[in-house]
C-alpha cells in the first residue's frame, strides 16, 4: 500500500491544483501542472518542495470530504473534536507521504496529458496520463467537485485504485480494533512532530 500511496501522491505533483471557478478544471490542471513542474526542475530541496506542495497543491484538496469518505459511517458518530483531529491527522499523513514522493525530482521529459472532464455540473472526473521520464505512463484520475465556487479534489484514482477507498479499508480495520480515538492515535503516531496548516 505504501508504494501505491507514493505513486498516487507523487503523481499529484503533476496535476497540482484546481484553483478557482474562472476556468475549466482540466485547463487549470494543465496550466498549474506546467507551473509546478517548472519550479521542480529548478529546485529539489525537500523544504522548498514541501512549501510548494502546501502553497500550490493543498489548498485545492477537500480534506474534510476526503477524510469523511475514508472514515465512512463512523464519521457520523464522531464528535466535532474527533472529526477535526481525524482531518488534521489524515492531511498531515498525506502531506508527509507526498513530500517524500516528490523529493525524487523531475526530468525534462516529465509531463501530463489531461483529458476533458467527464460528467457534468459541479462534480466531474478528470482523467490524466502522467509520463515520468522513461517509466511506463500512469493513469491518474481525479474526482473533483465545486465547493464554494472553487474546484476541489476529493479523491485520486491511480490505475483504477482509489486513494479514499484504500484508506477506508485501513481506517475501518483500525476503528474496529480501537475505535475512532484509536485511529486518531495511529494517525498522530505516524505523523508525530509534523504539522501542516
Amino acid at each position: 500500500m505504501k508504494a501505491m500511496l507514493r505513486c498516487v501522491l507523487g503523481s499529484l505533483l503533476l496535476v497540482a491544483t484546481l484553483a478557482g471557478a474562472q476556468s475549466s478544471p482540466d485547463a487549470l490542471v494543465k496550466s498549474t501542472a506546467d507551473e509546478v513542474l517548472a519550479v521542480m526542475r529548478q529546485n529539489s530541496d525537500p523544504q522548498t518542495l514541501r512549501a510548494l506542495a502546501e502553497a500550490k497543491v493543498l489548498p485545492h484538496f477537500d480534506f474534510v470530504r476526503m477524510t469523511r469518505l475514508a472514515v465512512g459511517r463512523p464519521w457520523q458518530s464522531a464528535s466535532a473534536a474527533q472529526q477535526e483531529a481525524l482531518v488534521k491527522g489524515f492531511r498531515t499523513l498525506l502531506v508527509d507521504t507526498y513530500s517524500a514522493a516528490i523529493s525524487n525530482g523531475v526530468t525534462p521529459a516529465d509531463k501530463i496529458d489531461v483529458k476533458p472532464p467527464q460528467g457534468g455540473g459541479d462534480d466531474v472526473l478528470i482523467k490524466t496520463i502522467a509520463h515520468r521520464g522513461g517509466k511506463p505512463p500512469i493513469g491518474v484520475d481525479y474526482r473533483v467537485a465545486k465547493n464554494a465556487g472553487a474546484w476541489k479534489v476529493y479523491d485520486v484514482i491511480v490505475e483504477g485504485v482509489s486513494l479514499v477507498q484504500t484508506y477506508r479499508g485501513t481506517f475501518s480495520t483500525e476503528i474496529a480494533r480501537s475505535g475512532i480515538d484509536g485511529l486518531i492515535r495511529t494517525l498522530e503516531q505516524k505523523t508525530s512532530g509534523k504539522q501542516t496548516s
